[in-house]
């Protein structure tokens, strides 16, 4: 076995230690004979088509449905069938209940779920109720409920989900990961992180077919790609509404639901301003558009406890003109790490007392054995190679019948942030408990797998 082979297998070992009930696959997959795992795909939009691009270049699979809405991104989608020269799925459209049909039809091992977030709940537990592994992009839910149904379906049913969370696999946050588990930064203390990203063209378009950003400020009916869809939560919903970028790897660097867990959270919105502001300057003031009561604060705060005592704090701001940053800090005992100015500091090892040094030759030095081996694989994939390792982490674990990197537990834990911090504001910044999802089992040993 050669390095890059040990790797791939090390990838997906470590989560066999998992604990009962964590997502594990029924043993070998019924197209392991032939080597290839038969998957689905629902949502072939813009997502959903970053995605297909990493499963239709690998050998070990094989897509054999594509169920969408629109004809037009199914006819973008088997376009890479053609330029792959693979052969073209089967496609399943014509109603919002075709996914229903598709799974139904059988013969499926996973499905890969790039919807609206409304759809990932009902999506996932039927996939999983017809014994189909799902990997489903964030969010897992949108209320606590859909949480909670989403967890007991895969419990019952014990079929692999995963959440397609890609940061926890950004080449810098992967040195980070490493340097934390090995007492680089001494105990981590504080840990920062959001989703900081100016989305005023993704939530507002011309309405054209094939023109996702920007052109105009429609949503809505009106809109096109995530302007039809995604916006309509930035007028009905106020709370951090995309957590999982930031807590996705913040929880692998506290430990969550492996030894540690979320206990209270407490969230402030700011003022909202930025949605109106932008739609009068596009639009101008007689637009429709200008009268819509956006309700999602421009800034939203959350501060989250953790069981051990370490802190969080996250960020969402999507509506304010900004460059994209996700404003990661690790701060430990000895030292502490900020992607915002890419610098490090560790007492005792940096040249110069109270001075920031470049980071970048420490993530070199901890650079992740994942990327070590896979970064020429990784080249050219969607968010700077991120989408290679979380749709590769997922394929080799349904292949060997392990444990999810991403399993259930985390899924609903870092979701459920979105309904947690809505319920807080509405409450007045309340600090509300955070459910324990694993009912205890986080206070098993229980290690990540990558």
């Amino acid at each position: 076995m050669n390095r890059r082979s040990l790797l791939a297998g090390a990838a997906v070992a470590a989560g066999g230690a998992a604990v009962a009930g964590t997502a594990q696959a029924r043993g070998r997959s019924r197209s392991q004979a032939n080597g290839r795992l038969r998957l689905g795909m629902i949502g072939v939009g813009m997502r959903g088509r970053v995605l297909l691009r990493e499963l239709v270049r690998r050998d070990d699979v094989e897509v054999v449905g594509l169920c969408d809405i629109e004809q037009w991104t199914l006819d973008r989608a088997l376009e890479q069938f053609t330029e792959a020269g693979k052969p073209a799925p089967r496609l399943w459209t014509g109603s919002h209940e075709s996914w229903r049909e598709m799974l139904a039809a059988g013969g499926l091992d996973g499905v890969i779920i790039a919807t609206p977030w409304e759809w990932h709940a009902p999506m996932a537990i039927g996939a999983m109720e017809a014994g189909v592994a799902v990997g489903c992009e964030v969010v897992a839910g949108v209320t606590l409920e859909d949480h909670w149904e989403v967890l007991r379906t895969q419990q019952r049913t014990n079929t692999p989900y995963m959440l397609l969370e890609n940061v926890c696999f950004r080449r810098d946050v992967m040195a980070i990961t490493r340097m934390v588990r090995e007492g680089v930064f001494g105990e981590v203390i504080h840990l920062e992180g959001g989703y900081q990203h100016d989305l005023r063209h993704v939530k507002f378009n011309g309405g054209v077919v094939g023109e996702a950003y920007g052109g105009g400020v429609e949503f809505g009916e009106r809109g096109w790609s995530e302007a039809r869809w995604r916006t309509d939560h930035s007028v009905e919903r106020n709370g951090d509404l995309y957590p999982s970028h930031g807590i996705g790897p913040i929880a692998m660097w506290a430990n969550i639901n492996r030894g540690n867990r979320f206990t209270r959270l407490t969230s402030y919105a700011s003022k909202a301003r930025g949605l109106h502001d932008y739609v009068v300057a596009e639009g101008g003031t007689d637009h429709p558009n200008a009268r819509v009561d956006f309700r999602l604060g421009d800034v939203v705060t959350t501060s989250i406890a953790c069981e051990d005592g370490t802190t969080v704090r996250l960020t969402h701001d999507t509506n304010l003109p900004r460059p994209y940053s996700l404003g990661f800090r690790v701060q430990g005992q000895k030292g502490l790490w900020m992607d915002l100015n890419r610098s490090i500091f560790i007492e005792g090892e940096s040249p110069e007392a109270h001075r920031w040094e470049e980071a970048q030759a420490w993530l070199d030095r901890y650079d992740h054995a994942l990327w070590d081996a896979f970064a020429a694989q990784a080249e050219g994939a969607g968010h700077g190679g991120m989408d290679f390792f979380v749709i590769h982490v997922f394929i080799e674990a349904l292949k060997a019948g392990a444990a999810m990197p991403i399993d259930i537990y985390d899924a609903v834990a870092w979701s459920a942030i979105t309904p947690l911090s809505e319920a807080s504001i509405a409450a007045g910044n309340a600090t509300v408990d955070f459910p324990d999802f694993t009912e205890g089992r986080w206070r098993e040993p229980r290690t990540w797998s990558v």
